[in-house]
């Protein structure tokens, strides 16, 4: 039995239906001084390299300095609208049943996101999803650029190997992670990504959504 799920959250766990663009808005100006006109791709992609390529976009070239004052201000958008998130946004179909019964069939479950962490543990807390995640096991927005290097920092991490650890993610991108490190990938086509696309990214498995659990845990444990 795979003994680790790597979830990602976003469109995956969980939807904000615009909220968290409004609350990286309003961190980017705190930051930075100028409002954010626009927004580098952000599916799949990490906080430091999307705060990073919105700055080009705005003519600021930035250092690490600037993006750790950005998750700061970040965080605490969060924690000051965390009622606006809970009322506007969502946990999707599924989520929740999803984690409790892997939790219950003893599947140990963590992240692998591009949120950096104390906003990815917000968002899940809002939404009661936070319970069985495995925090200190789980890979973010600040620790590296890309996924595969997220992927392979959660196996170090949890001391999992590859061939015991599943990924959920709903972008090529976190497709792209999990092949990278040989972690077998079940796809959700709850973002923007269709099932045709997540198929053609080679993921293992592309489900609609999260919604028939019993399904999904047989996926996972390899219970067929």
């Amino acid at each position: 039995m795979p003994h680790l799920v790597l979830w990602d959250i976003d469109h995956t766990l969980i939807e904000s239906r615009g909220v968290g663009h409004e609350l990286s808005a309003a961190a980017f100006e705190q930051v930075t001084g100028q409002p954010m006109r626009d927004q580098a791709k952000i599916d799949g992609i990490t906080e430091a390299v999307i705060f990073r390529e919105t700055a080009m976009m705005h003519g600021l070239t930035t250092n690490r300095g600037d993006f750790e004052r950005f998750a700061q201000a970040l965080t605490e958008q969060h924690l000051q609208h965390a009622a606006e998130l809970r009322e506007r946004g969502s946990a999707l179909a599924g989520a929740a049943a999803a984690l409790d019964a892997l939790a219950a069939a003893n599947v140990r479950q963590t992240v692998v996101t591009g949120n950096i962490r104390a906003v990815a543990e917000i968002k899940l807390n809002i939404f009661g999803l936070d319970t069985h995640i495995d925090w200190d096991a789980g890979a973010y927005g600040e620790d590296a650029d890309l996924r595969p290097a997220l992927v392979r920092l959660a196996l170090a991490r949890s001391s999992a190997t590859a061939a015991d650890t599943v990924l959920i993610g709903d972008t090529p991108a976190d497709v792209q992670g999990g092949r990278e490190n040989g972690v077998r990938i079940i796809a959700v086509a709850t973002g923007r990504s269709s099932t045709s696309g997540l198929r053609e990214a080679g993921a293992d498995i592309v489900l609609a959504d999260l919604t028939d659990v019993d399904l999904l845990l047989k996926l996972v444990t390899g219970r067929m």
